[in-house]
């Protein structure tokens, strides 16, 4: 049964989440976990934006903070964002993985460690590699991998890595990833 979702983009990243997350209905409960590579100027009025135009909760995380069902979560900038045993997060100012804080590997590995085989973990378009190692981490614990396609993401270096690093359940065009979210969610 799936409990969570977790999402890590950058270059490219704005749109393809608005994207997303304007295509999943007001049924779909599960908690979103975004780290977004974004300027600390530009990520309260997107949030605000999204808040609008979704059926969604959308917030930044904050530490301690447990996770529930509908809503969007966003790492600070930068804080790296862990998912903690208990289902809450928790912040870091560790040092940068990838050249990034918040770091999607970050988010992907602690997520993998505390929702196993119940995340899925969803890479989307970005300009480095950060999030491969992570979404095959989550993988490993069982969980559900869908990776954009690199061919038609806006910026392809980030699901390239993942790719070219192992083989994801799904590499799916972004306009599809909305679907499947859904489908895997009601297969729970």
């Amino acid at each position: 049964m799936i409990k969570a979702v977790a999402i890590g983009t950058s270059y490219g990243g704005m749109e393809a989440i608005r994207t997303l997350l304007s295509k999943l209905p007001d049924s779909f409960h599960l908690p979103v976990i975004i780290v977004l590579h974004i300027g600390n100027n530009n990520i309260t009025s997107f949030l605000t934006q999204l808040n609008k135009k979704t059926y969604f909760t959308v917030k930044e995380a904050e530490d301690k903070e447990t996770i529930r069902e509908k809503t969007v979560y966003f790492a600070p900038p930068n804080y790296h964002l862990q998912v903690e045993d208990d289902y809450s997060f928790s912040l870091s100012t560790d040092k940068k993985i990838n050249y990034s804080r918040p770091s999607i590997d970050v988010l992907f590995e602690t997520s993998a460690w505390t929702f196993k085989e119940r995340l899925v973990g969803i890479l989307l378009t970005g300009s480095n590699y950060d999030g491969a190692r992570g979404l095959l981490t989550i993988k490993k614990y069982g969980g559900k991998t869908i990776v954009e396609n690199p061919e038609t993401a806006f910026a392809q270096s980030m699901p390239s890595a993942a790719t070219e690093l192992f083989e994801p359940d799904y590499v799916l065009d972004l306009e599809n990833i909305a679907d499947k979210l859904l489908e895997l969610s009601n297969e729970s």
